[in-house]
Order: structure tokens, then C-alpha cells, then sequence
């Protein structure tokens, strides 16, 4: 649908009687870097692109869609791997204009707008000394992260991003704003933990802070596992590390190659397979440092960042190996177990990798994460004890079949260790559709079916990790 051509011209203008921000058509000068999304694969031309600069805004645009039966996607930040934050022939409500945040140090508690990122929620925050838990890459909006999990350094001390989420205010289809939170729509307040953007548009998160830096002791060593058996030998130290860690300690290890990038890493040790063991230590610096040394001392090292540094140059150090404009492919696994046979089978598949820009990562699970319970949040995967996260990262486009065969021949192969359930922010393009999504909530699916029903019964929403509604039991 063209809302460029005199049909629909009158429509256009009756909207901006009614909106207060920005909107762009194609053939504006603005319109070609308003259609782009992070990930460079996904190339996609909407009807329109509007940025609300308020609440009102965000309802007179869902309103236009639902009565002018247009898609409809939601940007936050725009990094979702799927490219859920554009469309085709429909309207993308960018909510990049729609930044505020208040900081309460008395409560510990911050409400943030929808269009605010990781790094500016962090900065706002860490002038208090205070955080809440995020993801790893601080260009990140926290809108699709937290909606969908929120995997961050703070995770085993404190939770997912969706478990410090205390209230909401929420878009619905129907173009009403909700207030969600323990004690008024505390269904919705469930559903958007974890559930995904499926229930409406988020246009405040209020969440739980906690004591964090501003500095903090941060592992982060890359160790030279050209010899196979090192980096099986490198697995196996993470994961048994990970067995008697403190919660104070959250990890990330990853498996690739060192990049051909100058600015990052010394030319003599491009294209050298390498594990990273990285760590961050929510606590004491003086107490990580002995918490967090067996992760730097474990081998050779290629190149370490390893220290005592301010907790936001901990949340900004993997920016520079997502640069917009790339390929990007990524897939989950919830591993229940990582034994010989599993780190074997990751260890092939790693050194396999078409790319030197990608990465095999895994992360463990355990401590504040295990410990909240499906009542109080829809997200699944808990149970598991490593999420494994095959990321395919390249820059040209003859180079796309053999990257996505690279991920899911990996997933594949590692459905022996899992139960099937995923994380959903890590979903490739979701081709597996409605098999995927049960098996990713497993239980809680059928829930979250009815509270989709309830609060977006027509799927106005269904361009995200898509639930569909059904109004009876199933």
C-alpha cells in the first residue's frame, strides 16, 4: 500500500493534524535511513515511518494502523537480528525520539522510556552507582531486550532484564494505555516478562536498580586455542568453573577466530582460533579480582581486557564486533547438560565457522535466574544450565547461504543436549513458526495464547516473536 499516491494522501495529512512528531514518506530526503535496521540483510521499504515523540503519539499510530489494516512493526533500538523493527508496505512506529529517563536513588528504581538504549539507561543509572541488569552490547535498546529475556553480566547476581522489569505502561491494539505491575494488570505485567513485544507497545519500563560499580572486576582474556584439544580443554574449564562460582559472577565464553581488524588486534594473530573467557564480578572489585582470577590465568593468552574499569566500559566491550550494516544470523539452544560428547560436537562445528567475524558463544545459566519461578514470569529456559548461541556475522551478500547453513547445521546437531526450548531474542528468522514458539515457552505457551487473546485478540502485533491468540483452552 502506497501512501505516497493521492488515494492515500488525505489519510497522511488527517494523521498529522493528530501527531506531534515526525513523520516520513518515501521519496523524503530522511526515508532511506529511516527504513534501515542494524542487521544488513534485512532490506525492507515501509508505507511510512513515524516517531512519537510522547504516549499520545504512540496511540493515534496504532490507532491509524489497526483502522487502515497496515503492518505494523515496533523499533526500539532496531537490533533485532530478525529485523522485527521494519516491514514492508506498512507502518514502523520508531520510538527513537522517546528517550526519557528518571533515575529515584531513594527507591532504587528508574522509569525509561521505549527508544532508550543499554548505554544511555547505564549512564543515567551509574551516576548513582546503581544498575540494572542489561545485555553486553550498550547500542542494545532495552525495549525487545527485556520484552524477550535480557542475558546480561548481572544476570546470576540479579536476574534477567524482563525479572527487574516492576511495572509498565502499555499501548494495547485497541489503542488504550495500561498501567502493569504486580498489583493492577498483573497478567500483562507476567506476559511482558519474557513474552515478547506480542501484547502492545511498552512506552515506559520501570525497573528494580541494585549497587553496582562504578567499578567492577571484569575478565575478559582471549586465549590461543589453534590446537583443537586446547580449546576442548578451554570448555571444559568454563564449565566447571561455572559449577562453583559465586553468584556474584556471571560469564560468557566464546569460541572463533581473531578478525582481520587492525584497530582491535595485533596482525600477527589474525585468524587464530581463540576461546574468550570473560566475567564480570557484581560486587567488591577487591573481592572479583580473586573470584574472577582463575579465568585469567586459565592459558596463553592472544589479547587481554582484563582489570578493575568503570561498569560501563565492562556493558561496551563487544560494541565493536556488531557494526551496523552487517550480515548478522544468529540461533539459540538451551544445553541441559555439557558433557564430553556436547563439547566435542560445539568444539567441530565452532571451527567450522565460514567468517572470522563470528562467534560460538555460551552462556551460563544458574544463580538469580534459576531462582524465579514461572509464576512470576512467562520467560522459559531456566532449567537449562548453558545457552549455546551460534552468531554468523559477514559483510557480503554472496556469502549468506553458506553463514546460515554454518548456524543451523549447528542448532541441529546440538538438539541431542536440549529440550528444544530457546531463547527468543537469538532466533534466527524464526523459520521454525509455530514449533519453534511452543517449544521455546514450552508450559507457559498456553498461557501466554490466552493473554495474547485478551490483549491483542486480532494480532495487530505479529510482527515480533509471534504468539497467536486463542480465546478458548487448547
Amino acid at each position: 500500500m502506497d501512501y505516497t499516491t493521492n488515494t492515500h494522501a488525505e489519510t497522511v495529512r488527517e494523521l498529522r493534524t493528530q501527531f506531534a512528531g515526525q513523520i516520513i514518506l518515501p521519496g523524503d530526503m530522511e526515508y532511506y535511513a529511516a527504513r534501515q535496521v542494524w542487521n544488513g540483510m534485512i532490506d525492507r521499504y515501509p508505507a511510512l515511518v513515524v516517531r512519537p515523540i510522547n504516549t499520545a503519539d504512540v496511540i493515534t499510530a496504532v490507532n491509524f494502523a489497526r483502522e487502515n489494516h497496515l503492518p505494523l512493526a515496533v523499533r526500539g533500538g532496531g537490533h533485532n537480528v530478525a529485523g522485527h523493527g521494519t516491514c514492508d508496505d506498512g507502518i514502523v512506529i520508531d520510538l527513537s525520539a522517546m528517550r526519557r529517563i528518571e533515575v529515584n536513588t531513594a527507591a532504587r528504581t528508574a522509569r525509561a522510556e521505549g527508544g532508550v538504549t543499554w548505554g544511555e539507561l547505564d549512564a543515567a543509572t551509574q551516576v548513582y552507582g546503581l544498575a540494572t541488569p542489561g545485555g553486553v552490547f550498550s547500542k542494545t535498546g532495552i525495549a525487545g531486550l527485556t520484552l524477550g529475556g535480557g542475558f546480561g553480566w548481572l544476570r546470576n547476581k540479579y536476574g534477567l532484564s524482563c525479572d527487574n522489569l516492576l511495572s509498565a505502561e502499555v499501548v494495547t491494539a485497541d489503542g488504550r494505555l495500561i498501567h502493569a505491575s504486580k498489583t493492577e494488570n498483573s497478567d500483562l505485567l507476567w506476559g511482558l516478562r519474557g513474552g515478547g513485544g506480542n501484547f502492545g507497545i511498552v512506552t515506559t519500563f520501570e525497573y528494580q536498580l541494585h549497587p553496582v560499580g562504578p567499578e567492577v572486576m571484569f575478565a575478559f582474556t582471549f586465549y590461543d586455542t589453534e590446537d583443537e584439544a586446547t580449546m576442548k580443554q578451554a570448555l571444559r574449564f568454563y564449565r566447571d568453573f561455572c559449577e562453583v562460582a559465586p553468584d556474584d559472577v556471571s560469564t560468557i565464553a566464546a569460541l572463533g577466530r581473531i578478525p582481520a581488524e587492525p584497530a582491535l588486534f595485533p596482525e600477527a594473530i589474525h585468524g587464530r582460533y581463540f576461546v574468550l573467557l570473560g566475567g564480570l564480578y557484581a560486587g567488591n572489585p577487591a573481592e572479583g579480582q580473586e573470584a574472577l582470577q582463575p579465568l585469567m590465568d586459565f592459558g596463553v593468552p592472544l589479547v587481554s581486557a582484563s582489570g578493575v574499569k568503570p561498569y560501563i566500559e565492562a556493558q561496551q566491550a563487544f560494541d565493536a564486533d556488531y557494526p551496523d550494516g552487517h550480515r548478522y544470523y544468529w540461533k539459540s539452544l538451551n544445553l541441559q547438560r555439557l558433557n564430553e560428547d556436547a563439547i566435542d560436537r560445539i568444539v567441530k562445528h565452532a571451527r567450522r565457522q565460514v567468517s572470522w567475524h563470528s562467534t560460538t558463544d555460551l552462556w551460563h545459566i544458574g544463580g538469580a535466574v534459576a531462582r524465579v519461578s514461572a509464576s512470576q514470569s512467562a520467560f522459559h529456559g531456566r532449567q537449562a544450565a548453558f545457552l549455546l548461541n551460534p552468531e554468523a556475522n559477514w559483510e557480503h551478500p554472496d556469502d549468506d547461504a553458506a553463514n546460515i547453513a554454518w548456524v543451523r547445521d549447528f542448532i541441529e546437531d546440538m538438539q541431542l543436549f536440549s529440550d528444544g526450548s530457546r531463547y527468543l531474542n537469538f532466533a534466527g528468522f524464526q523459520e521454525e513458526g509455530e514449533e519453534m514458539m511452543r517449544k521455546a515457552f514450552g508450559h507457559q505457551y498456553i498461557r501466554l495464547m490466552v493473554l495474547k487473546a485478551k490483549y491483542d485478540p486480532d494480532n495487530l502485533f505479529s510482527l515480533n516473536q509471534n504468539i497467536r491468540p486463542v480465546v478458548t483452552n487448547c
